[in-house]
């Protein structure tokens, strides 16, 4: 950034907590109404601030119990914005509690704060996973496995990695021969190449050495260029959901500035996992009047990171009584294509075989090679966790409330992706960015009792 404006550094992620945190106050809590439901929720959100820094203190000292208690404290917060989501589906009065600035002067600080965490995205380094996503995308559209690919279930949990490619063609234009200069992976064994399940030949010319390592500057600068691409789908959906469904530009450009503020946000900008999912889910609300498309979208984002295949029944229950064949065709459709890309992508059927156990996560909760809180935490414990979850995503959500409004829609699928956070176990609920837009249209929006299926669908 600070090619950009002069003499800037970049503020630390405590220092960032302060300021957003103060920012956030003013902008948003209400003064004339300090035991509000509002002011309740900004300090739940403000709370997950200290959970996240003690984690990525942990990380960076090499400290497992400030590691410990940030994980242990983010537990605590999400399970009370659990209950808050649940309890939101109850709540019938909504009074209208503008920001404490206009629309104008929000739209403005928004642009602003996403410039800047654009250009940190661009100046910074990647996140591995996001690199590793790349890389297994890159080496599948080549029907190639690496030796990260070949562990990717048991290490990064079930997911489609073929969708991280999508920028690759913009950036492979953009960089021109660039794209296939070497770049150190970290983590990844790029030397490590099977083609059809056989092993890497040993490289005899300079030009077989660079091959091992082809790609890898696309690959970086595709993780950076799908990190941008779904921060601003995320910002703009919210953004666009608040003008179109809430009917109050105001509120879509303070949920969309509150996302910005939160110090999760600035954390975990370029994190492509978090993101994609992220912004798939957005659009999904936003063309909920529209079941096919909103399908299709849904579709993507549970072949992207799986986990979205809960928010299933709540969708199937909001569209029971108009649209629901055609959320499921609009499903079928983005799983179809899904799987026609993991065929021409596969050697063979033994690569195809995997690649659709990778995608479709079918395999028994692991108890072996786990990140997050769940490294520190007997596994044991994720099974009744697990059940709990079920019970809420497949039982209770698609029977209570009815009927489904966009109102009980919003809560109901925030609800599921918090529930995600406390037995996923590849990020140890660091996962925000699953629940956060959902989260914060539910904090903002007004009363929508008259939106549903029946009504909206035509």
């Amino acid at each position: 950034m600070s090619e950009f404006l002069f003499r800037y550094d970049q503020p630390s992620p405590i220092t960032w907590a302060y300021l957003s945190g103060l920012l956030i106050v003013a902008l948003f809590f209400k003064f004339n109404r300090i035991f509000s439901i509002r002011n309740l929720d900004l300090f739940l959100l403000l709370m997950l601030g200290p959970g996240l820094l003690s984690v990525r203190q942990g990380i960076e000292n090499g400290s497992p119990s400030s590691e410990l208690f940030g994980y242990w404290w983010l537990f605590g917060v999400n399970a009370v914005l659990l209950v808050r989501a649940l309890w939101d589906s109850a709540m019938i009065r909504r009074p209208l509690l503008d920001p404490n600035m206009n629309a104008s002067g929000l739209l403005f600080l928004a642009v602003s704060l996403f410039m800047f965490l654009m250009a940190n995205i661009i100046n910074g380094a990647s996140e591995e996973d996001d690199l590793h996503s790349a890389q297994r995308a890159q080496l599948l559209s080549h029907r190639k496995a690496s030796s990260v690919e070949q562990i990717s279930l048991e290490t990064h949990g079930p997911g489609f990695p073929l969708l991280f490619s999508l920028p690759a063609i913009p950036t492979s234009r953009v960089l021109g021969d660039r794209g296939s200069e070497p770049v150190e992976v970290p983590g990844a064994d790029n030397a490590e190449v099977a083609t059809d399940g056989e092993p890497p030949a040993e490289a005899t010319s300079d030009d077989a050495a660079t091959d091992e390592y082809a790609f890898t500057t696309g690959q970086v600068v595709t993780a950076k260029v799908a990190a941008i691409l779904s921060q601003l789908m995320i910002v703009l959906g919210v953004v666009l959901i608040g003008a179109r469904h809430f009917e109050n530009f105001t509120m879509g450009c303070a949920a969309a500035m509150l996302y910005l503020f939160l110090p999760y946000t600035a954390m975990y900008t370029g994190n492509v996992t978090h993101l994609l999912p992220a912004a798939l889910l957005v659009w999904a609300v936003y063309n909920y009047r529209l079941p096919m498309l909103s399908g299709v979208l849904l579709g993507l984002a549970f072949g992207t990171i799986y986990y979205p295949v809960f928010l299933l029944p709540v969708w199937i229950s909001f569209y029971w009584r108009r649209g629901m064949w055609r959320f499921l065709i609009g499903i079928g459709i983005a799983l179809s294509v899904l799987i026609i890309t993991q065929i021409a992508t596969s050697s063979d059927m033994a690569m195809f075989g995997s690649r659709m156990q990778q995608m479709f996560g079918i395999h028994w909760p692991q108890s072996k090679n786990l990140s997050g809180a769940w490294e520190y935490w007997n596994p044991v414990f994720r099974w009744p966790i697990l059940a709990t979850f079920l019970g809420m995503s497949l039982l209770t959500l698609p029977l209570w409330p009815q009927p489904k409004t966009l109102a009980s829609l919003l809560s109901c699928s925030a609800a599921v992706m918090l529930g995600v956070q406390f037995w996923h176990a590849h990020s140890g609920g660091l996962a925000l960015a699953w629940y956060l837009p959902l989260f914060l249209l539910m904090v903002f929006r007004p009363n929508l009792e008259d939106r549903t299926a029946v009504n909206v669908v035509r």
